[in-house]
């Protein structure tokens, strides 16, 4: 069977999952009564990914359209995941590139389309989400054109088919669709028919030996891992014995056991596949992402992906809180070192090691995001752990000391653009560009290091009533720049452990927002809310109301306490200070101070420390 491999790439929430539903569905990859055929993001199978509405790991499926079959892969938009763009993207020969009709390329479609014209990929440009009220087509035609100007290496790069479609309604169009083509029946063959003549099948050779990079891997209890990537040359069996290859030469043997071809979302056993085909193997234990799994008459590895390196780091510890071991099952650092080495195994994107000091874990990534979905994964499987505040990693070059910095991409509506310039102004950022849309709203593009940057997107949150859109990816490493003043208020610190009282919160929630409600247990030293000022306080939140005798004109009045503010994990993670840690347990968020005593933190900060 002939075959076209094709990646679906684009910046977040443009519409690649939901537009892979409407490929499944309208190419009966599932019987009309299946579940998948009333369900949406079907290929977003874990239960982060469906909470977050995002993709997290690139996923493969396959379809089959007039005899051809299409092998598909579904990478993360998010620029903190492009570790799972960059693996999987020498998978395949072609790249659907998905613009917003509304929103247009954004940072994460720039860095997307530079790897693909980096692979030589075939691109068809498609134009989602026309059917929004606020969509400009033409003029994101424009604006993507002027893209594929700045980035394409050769003229051929310039040319490409554009389609303009409505992903949710499984609508593909190579115009711009008439009132009257919305109303016809829901078709994508437009966008299938681009795919057959414009993406060209696998160049490979199947009379060489055989040769594939494992592009990515995978567990079950049953079959244990497997290895998943493109087949380059020759073709493999079941039972077939193969060199385990490295960049330094052969790394060991192994036997492969099963061979496995994508049919829709499920892995079918065959007895063979020849190359261009997208395969997962299993009987491999020892191999690892980026190796060669190859004939036993080659000795040498294909060249290994290159991935981008983490911005950030975060250090974790088993939880030492006063409440450690009462929420979670796992909660020991060796319990911690078991599972982080199993996740070595399996994640590119993302590196561990052991903190210098030997207290913990350093967890490396590229963007709070990153980080936070990791963390949050461990949490739901039982772990409780400490988190510090992340921190940028630097680099050396000539002696000099480099940071990294990031493109950041901010749109807003007229009120809050004030508000915005003031912001970054603070956190010395550069103003590359700043101009109103045809929609109304502001754009700004602004250079920044990716220090600085640290704690926006939760101001811009707030000071814009959730209505900006930031967007940002990481550019290149700059010059260190000097240390900015502190950007956040103080906190409020609980002075007695016990359970909150109505009466305690009240007289707290004067300093400011309160992040915990009446009846929630607390220690000494929690941060249990923020202060309106720039210095720490102590506040007694377990305080209760004196019973007497007396009565005033105002005893009896009810107390009405604000609601609670409830920081989600990555929030948590963007608000900490350097003296402060995330406790993380299955159950619960708290922020502590590292030192939980008032006279620990006086000597500390006398001593120089956090």
């Amino acid at each position: 069977m002939e075959i076209r491999n094709v990646a679906i790439i684009a910046h977040v929430d443009h519409g690649k999952t939901t537009l892979v539903d409407g490929i499944l569905k309208q190419t009966h990859t599932f019987r009309d009564n299946q579940t998948e055929m009333e369900e949406t993001l079907i290929m977003d199978s874990g239960a982060l990914e469906k909470e977050k509405g995002i993709t997290i790991l690139a996923k493969n499926t396959s379809v089959v359209y007039k005899g051809i079959k299409i092998n598909i892969v579904d990478t993360p938009g998010h620029a903190d995941f492009s570790g799972e763009v960059e693996r999987t993207i020498n998978m395949v020969e072609g790249a659907i590139l998905l613009v917003d009709a509304a929103e247009g390329p954004l940072p994460q479609t720039k860095f997307v389309l530079r790897k693909a014209f980096e692979n030589h990929l075939k691109v068809i440009l498609v134009v989602n989400k026309i059917d929004r009220k606020d969509a400009i087509p033409e003029e994101i035609l424009k604006q993507t054109e002027e893209l594929f100007l700045e980035l394409a290496k050769t003229d051929d790069q310039l040319k490409f088919p554009i389609i303009y479609t409505i992903g949710r309604e499984g609508r593909a169009y190579d115009h711009l669709p008439t009132t009257a083509e919305l109303a016809e029946p829901a078709s994508l063959v437009p966008l299938f028919e681009a795919i057959i003549k414009y993406i060209p099948p696998p160049t490979v050779d199947p009379d060489q030996p055989f040769k594939m990079i494992v592009n990515a891997l995978d567990f079950d209890s049953y079959k244990g891992k497997y290895a998943i990537g493109k087949i380059f040359h020759g073709k493999i069996k079941k039972g077939t014995p193969v060199n385990i290859l490295g960049k330094d030469g052969k790394m060991g043997v192994g036997k492969v056991e099963n061979v496995y071809v994508s049919e829709g979302l499920l892995r079918v056993e065959t007895e063979m596949a020849t190359a261009g085909e997208i395969v997962a193997l299993t009987g491999i234990p020892e191999v690892k992402i980026g190796q060669t799994l190859a004939d036993t008459s080659v000795e040498k590895a294909l060249p290994t992906i290159e991935i981008g390196k983490p911005t950030l780091k975060v250090v974790i510890r088993p939880n030492s809180s006063p409440f450690s071991g009462k929420e979670g099952k796992f909660f020991t650092a060796m319990q911690i070192n078991d599972r982080l080495e199993k996740e070595k195994q399996t994640t590119v994107g993302l590196e561990i090691d052991t903190n210098d000091s030997g207290n913990g874990f350093v967890i490396a990534g590229r963007g709070e995001l990153h980080l936070a979905i990791f963390i949050e994964t461990l949490r739901r499987e039982g772990f409780e752990l400490e988190i510090s505040k992340p921190e940028v990693i630097f680099k050396v070059i000539d002696g000099k000391e480099y940071e990294p910095f990031e493109e950041v991409v901010i749109e807003v509506g007229s009120d809050y653009v004030g508000f915005i310039n003031q912001e970054m102004a603070k956190r010395r950022a550069e103003l590359i560009d700043m101009h109103t849309e045809t929609n109304g709203l502001t754009r700004f593009i602004y250079k920044i290091s990716s220090r600085n940057f640290l704690g926006f997107r939760n101001i811009a949150f707030l000071g814009t009533r959730g209505t900006a859109i930031v967007a940002s990816q990481f550019s290149d490493y700059f010059p260190k720049e000097g240390t900015l003043p502190e950007l956040r208020n103080g906190v409020l610190i609980s002075s007695e452990t016990g359970r909150a009282c109505s009466y305690g919160i009240n007289i707290a929630q004067n300093h400011g927002p309160m992040f915990i409600d009446s009846g929630t247990q607390v220690y000494e030293g929690m941060v249990v809310g923020a202060n309106n000022r720039d210095n720490d306080i102590e506040v007694n939140a377990c305080k209760a109301k004196q019973l007497t005798n007396m009565h005033t004109e105002h005893s009896d009045v009810a107390i009405i306490l604000t609601p609670p503010v409830i920081m989600s994990l990555e929030q948590a993670l963007d608000f900490i200070d350097d003296d402060e840690l995330l406790e993380v347990t299955p159950q619960s968020l708290r922020i502590r101070k590292k030192y939980l005593s008032k006279l620990d933190r006086v000597r500390q900060k006398r001593s120089g420390g956090n």
